[in-house]
């Protein structure tokens, strides 16, 4: 018969002090624990025990109304990120020209409400799923396409100058990190809108490949390519903008982001609540009738 012995539990003083945790004497897993270790040890008594099991703990409370709230929150942090690349576009990013000018002015303000834009839109969105998937397609795609197009307005301006000028354009001059952002965020565009390539041959790519998998790929080396290029505007420019008065200051970026998070949490607030308001026969809550259900068809 088959035994595991389990992985041997050591005291306080027989780890490496980094692995000391205040107050707690006994019950450390080995340092140099195998994986086969560590997976027999989420089934003993260790110091991390409970803390592995309970973060299993959510998934007993998942219901209809769960998914759609966890869905607000992810639209809430993603309209919160638009307004975080405002930021720096603003204070490192922005064109000779447009220095002090009404629209420097009016970007990180604007940027905030389009972060609450955003969230209306894409927590609306998932209402109509059901009955117009087409619409709901629409509005939230929109509703993320709108907040990148504005916060890259300072970009597309600058590329339009030194495509205008040739080589010779220079504190407008984008770096190459610039262009890999810009393309990545396309690509994530074009597969969240399309689901490419699962749709070319479906089931093919049901566990590695898909789309979604893909958007997440190309979202975070967007992410990597874009604070690259942020930190070379700050980097080329920095002599240039350090005679410039900053647009906000820290006060005024700590009010503004302090503002949109509870605008944020607001509406998120609104939409949850028309969740529980909705009689639990109402079709959002229900998710439809599954293909070949015997009912469904004799409707």
């Amino acid at each position: 018969m088959l035994s595991l012995k389990l992985p041997q539990l050591l005291q306080v003083h027989q780890v490496p002090r980094v692995f000391w945790e205040d107050g707690i004497v006994s019950g450390y897993r080995r340092p140099t624990s195998s994986a086969l270790d560590c997976v027999l040890s989420s089934f003993q008594m260790t110091n991390e025990t409970v803390n592995i099991w309970t973060h299993f703990l959510p998934t007993c409370s998942m219901s209809p109304r769960a998914r759609h709230i966890c869905y607000f929150l992810d639209y809430g942090a993603l309209s919160l990120y638009s307004l975080g690349c405002a930021f720096p576009y603003a204070a490192y990013s922005m064109p000779a020209s447009w220095l002090h000018g009404r629209l420097h002015q009016l970007f990180v303000p604007t940027a905030a409400l389009n972060s609450l834009l955003c969230t209306g839109l894409s927590c609306y969105s998932r209402f109509p799923e059901l009955e117009s998937p087409g619409l709901s397609k629409m509005l939230r795609t929109g509703a993320f396409a709108y907040p990148f197009l504005f916060d890259n307005l300072p970009l597309f301006y600058r590329l339009g100058l030194c495509w205008g000028r040739g080589h010779s354009c220079g504190q407008e001059a984008l770096s190459t990190s610039h262009g890999y952002h810009l393309l990545c965020a396309l690509l994530t565009g074009f597969l969240f809108a399309s689901h490419l390539p699962e749709r070319l041959a479906p089931g093919r790519f049901d566990y590695i490949g898909h789309s979604h998998q893909l958007f997440h790929i190309c979202a975070v080396l967007g992410t990597h390519f874009q604070l690259e290029a942020v930190l070379a505007d700050m980097e080329s420019r920095q002599a240039w903008l350090a005679t410039q008065e900053p647009p906000l200051g820290l006060t005024g970026t700590a009010a503004t982001l302090g503002l949109a998070v509870a605008g944020n949490l607001l509406i998120i607030a609104a939409f949850t609540a028309s969740l529980f308001r909705a009689p639990s026969t109402c079709p959002l809550l229900q998710g439809g009738p599954l293909e070949g259900d015997s009912n469904a068809k004799q409707q």
